[in-house]
């Protein structure tokens, strides 16, 4: 073993109702423990198993305006079906944000939603293989 970083192993933040904010992550985007290819594995009440592929890291610089001023970070989820999940949240009361200058071939489509707490999630599809 060579000691590399493999990946992302978690995401904490702060939440004024963490149990709340959690059920909503996991009702509306399928997000958070016990989401995703989990299956019987030890633990996996514990786990989100997300579907490998690729995810940016970047800092951006502090007086961004590609987010709210008042937030250190925005989550980005990337999705498939980018329309059917819009419009499932949209019926569910929670308005997604769409800009045309957002949306690329190189880089895909983009929407934004806001989870209860305020924080800014952004909905990414990558372009298509």
């Amino acid at each position: 073993m060579d000691g590399k970083v493999l990946g992302m192993g978690g995401l904490f933040f702060r939440a004024k109702a963490p149990e709340a904010l959690a059920a909503w992550y996991r009702d509306h985007l399928s997000v958070g423990a016990g989401c995703g290819n989990g299956g019987d594995a030890a633990g996996a009440e514990w786990f989100w198993h997300p579907q490998a592929g690729p995810m940016v890291f970047a800092p951006f610089p502090a007086d961004s305006d590609y987010f709210a001023a008042d937030k250190a970070f925005m989550l980005n989820f990337r999705v498939s079906g980018l329309e059917a999940l819009v419009a499932r949240l949209e019926v569910s009361g929670i308005v997604a944000e769409r800009r045309a200058d957002w949306d690329s071939p190189e880089t895909g489509r983009f929407a934004r939603i806001h989870d209860p707490e305020g924080n800014a999630i952004e909905l990414w599809e990558p372009p298509a293989d």
